[in-house]
């Protein structure tokens, strides 16, 4: 055999193996960590915990009905804010965006929020909000979470309408389409499936966001649906109760963290079983 010829081989078994160990680390840890979340959350899960509001201190019993209430609200509110100026920015930033100073600015700022911490935002939204208005309220922890889901649905909408093939937009522009009606009906209804996904992953993201919500929304400890006053939300309920010295609150933390660990992992593989069959096609 050639000693060059050699030479690579060993190398690429090396390379290989170096990168099957590491792999094999990653999901050694990760199925260590859903299995402890599994075991010890598991037993938490059952009809109270869905129907019964939190318990009071060193109380038996209670559930997690409100701040499973109050994430939803904040959530859905966030993703209706943040879908259509996260679809319409990426469709600027795609159609018109080609060689304007200005796309290139979104493009930047998008990518700092992207990579930003969740609490930096938290702590804008109390700045300009809160500290204004003088109370905690569901409304700033869905502007809050709603900053978070922005930069992924305009990344998303920008990076699924480039790969829309430019013979489509030439022939569409032939018939004598408008520009707006090429992006609205032509590029962004061939790439749906994709902009479906960017949404569904940027509820994914705000869904266990925890450090903005404490700078914005709070909690309640008592059902409440008025956005206007703090209201409770599972994140921040699972971070005291995970604290407390109470076996129940700590049970009951477990199950809200598995409770939203399925809850994510059920949106990324809807997502992404949306997007594969799209491929195809």
């Amino acid at each position: 055999m050639n000693p060059v010829y050699r030479r690579r081989l060993l190398q690429h078994r090396i390379g290989m193996l170096f990168s099957f160990l590491a792999m094999a680390a990653g999901l050694i840890v990760l199925a260590w960590i859903l299995l402890t979340l599994v075991i010890k959350g598991f037993s938490a899960i059952n009809i109270g915990m869905l129907t019964q509001n939190t318990p009071s201190p060193g109380g038996d019993g209670g559930g997690l009905l409100n701040p499973i209430i109050g994430s939803l609200m904040m959530v859905g509110l966030g993703t209706l804010i943040s879908t259509p100026i996260g679809i319409l920015a990426g469709i600027y930033l795609a159609e018109y965006g080609e060689e304007s100073k200005l796309a290139q600015t979104t493009r930047f700022v998008t990518d700092i929020m992207l990579s930003a911490p969740s609490i930096v935002i938290g702590l804008f939204v109390y700045a300009i909000y809160v500290a204004n208005v003088g109370h905690f309220s569901g409304w700033a922890g869905t502007f809050a979470i709603s900053l978070i889901a922005i930069p992924v649905v305009v990344r998303t909408t920008d990076n699924m309408l480039k790969l829309v093939p430019s013979s489509l937009r030439e022939a569409a522009f032939s018939l004598g389409a408008p520009r707006w009606k090429v992006a609205m009906m032509i590029r962004l209804r061939a790439v749906k499936a994709g902009v479906v996904t960017g949404v569904l992953l940027a509820v994914a993201r705000i869904s266990g966001e925890t450090a903005p919500l404490l700078f914005t929304a709070l909690n309640n400890q008592f059902f409440s649906t008025n956005m206007n006053q703090p209201i409770a939300n599972l994140p921040v309920v699972i971070n005291q109760f995970a604290m407390s010295p109470y076996d129940n609150w700590v049970a009951l933390a477990w199950g809200g963290a598995l409770l939203i660990t399925f809850s994510v992992l059920a949106l990324n593989i809807l997502s992404r079983t949306m997007f594969s069959q799209r491929v195809p096609g």
